[in-house]
Formats: structure tokens, C-alpha cells, sequence
């Protein structure tokens, strides 16, 4: 599968899309942290780290700077007008047990095979990372027909990553700390690094 990570050419174009904003505040976590909130700084500390760490070694966007609504076709359709390698959703995932650790998701088209096997490879590369660096329960990758990814699949690898569940105590106050947010961050960056240029 890590064949598929290899994507030669130019700097690579990263779409991070924080899922939820404004009005949406996604999930309520049991402290009263929102998904929209942790997505979002999840997103700045990627950007602010691949000009850090990385040396801007990709040309990340985000959908969303701020706390606003953006369209699901709107983030499509910004990752598609700027050409992007990859496009990365990112979520927290909720659940009425006792639920832990991070999945990604990957669209279920039949026809997009070939960025179906990318988008895999991808989330797999986070995956192994995450659990790595922080810990986390790897729950695998999952299948489903979200818009995003959906909309995203036919020009570029696409992966919805649920970081964590905020209906798990532990994993909800993980994410009221600066320091987990960067570590988060990282781990997530270092995924896309690792799978993106293995090999150049």
C-alpha cells in the first residue's frame, strides 16, 4: 500500500478542512469542548507547524480560518480550483459507550479505485503516527459516502479523520489542553509527511 503514498512532482497542495463552524457546532463534548473549536485549532497548529517544523515543506490551505459556516460544497470546491494532492477533513468523533481512539474514513466509490488505494495509504500513514506519538487507539480505516469525500474523490486522495472521541472523558479534556492540540497537530502532519514523501 505505501506505493501509493509516492506522489512525485512539485510542492504538494494539502487541503485541511475543519469540519462544522459557526451556527454548527458538531459534537458537545461531556466538559462542553466543541468539535468545531477543536478541529479548527487542530488545523492552525498544522499550518503553523508545516512553516516551523517543515519549512513549509507542503502549501497547506484551510477552508475555514475562523469560526464561520462554510458550504460542503464550498470546501470541495476549493480543493478542486486549487489543484489539491490531498484533501484531509477533520473531525471528533462521538458515541453514547464508552468509545476511544481515532478512525479515518475513505469514500466507498468503485469508480475512483486507484485514489481510493491513495486515500487508504494516506490514512493509514496518520493512523500509524498517531498511535505512535500519542497513544491512541487506532480503530482503523472505515468506508463512507460523506460529501466531502464523496465530492473530493474524483481529483484527489480524500480522508475524513475522526481525532478522538469528546463523549470519552479522557479523550475530551485531552483536547482542552494547547499542548495536546500541537501534539495532535503534529502527529497528523508527520502521517501526511511520512506518506507523501516516502521514497524522494
Amino acid at each position: 500500500m505505501l506505493q501509493f503514498c509516492v506522489i512525485f512532482g512539485q510542492q504538494k497542495v494539502i487541503v485541511i478542512d475543519p469540519g462544522h463552524g459557526g451556527k454548527d457546532s458538531g459534537v458537545i463534548g461531556i466538559n462542553g469542548v466543541q468539535e468545531k473549536d477543536v478541529v479548527l485549532n487542530v488545523a492552525k497548529e498544522i499550518l503553523r507547524l508545516n512553516k516551523t517544523i517543515l519549512n513549509n515543506e507542503f502549501d497547506i490551505y484551510l477552508t475555514r480560518y475562523k469560526d464561520t459556516l462554510i458550504s460542503l460544497s464550498d470546501r470541495s470546491r476549493l480543493a478542486k480550483s486549487i489543484q489539491a494532492d490531498v484533501f484531509v477533513s477533520l473531525h471528533c468523533n462521538a458515541s453514547q459507550s464508552d468509545s476511544r481512539g481515532m478512525e479515518v474514513y475513505v469514500h466507498n466509490a468503485k469508480e475512483s479505485e486507484t485514489r481510493i488505494k491513495e486515500s487508504i495509504a494516506v490514512g493509514l500513514s496518520v493512523l500509524e503516527e498517531s498511535s505512535l506519538k500519542l497513544g491512541f487507539k487506532k480503530r482503523g480505516i472505515q468506508f463512507a459516502n460523506f460529501q466531502v469525500l464523496r465530492d473530493d474523490i474524483p481529483f484527489c486522495p480524500s480522508i475524513l479523520i475522526e481525532m478522538g472521541f469528546v463523549t470519552n472523558t479522557d479523550e475530551a479534556d485531552y483536547f482542552l489542553k494547547p499542548k495536546n492540540i500541537r501534539a495532535t497537530a503534529l502527529a497528523i502532519l508527520m502521517g501526511l509527511f511520512n506518506c507523501l514523501n516516502i521514497g524522494l
